[in-house]
């Protein structure tokens, strides 16, 4: 038991997994302290009452879902270029050509199979 979970947890995708929870962690963090000491405080001059954190509609507290909203925005717009489209342009490679499933006859240049030995146009042997 102790080789197969040494086999499963040295397995491909679950390394990339683990590395990728712990950039992500780090990642939303730095997008986290972006939006509130940068973005946030931009968006207090345009609130009326100028600090975002403490806007309320009655019990609601809307200042707060308002920075993580622009949270979430943030981290899926800049996952959403990193990944899909750098990333996703980098390993997009071109499907191989397919065999040729036919041949020219050389006497009445008609395609035929290419595994015939025969044309089945002119009957000249190929």
């Amino acid at each position: 038991m102790k080789d197969e979970f040494k086999a499963f947890i040295m397995k491909g995708n679950v390394v990339d997994l683990a590395i990728a929870v712990v950039i992500g962690g780090a990642f939303g963090k730095i997008v986290t302290a972006f939006v509130q000491g940068i973005i946030m405080p931009m968006v207090s001059y345009v609130m009326p009452a100028g600090d975002w954190q403490t806007w309320q509609l009655g019990r609601f507290k809307v200042g707060s879902v308002l920075g993580a909203t622009v949270d979430f925005l943030i981290i899926a717009a800049t996952v959403f270029i990193v990944l899909v489209k750098l990333l996703g342009s980098m390993t997009k490679k071109e499907a191989p050509a397919a065999d040729p499933t036919t041949k020219e006859c050389p006497a009445c240049l008609e395609q035929v199979a290419i595994k015939a030995t025969r044309c089945k146009f002119c009957t000249t042997q190929l």
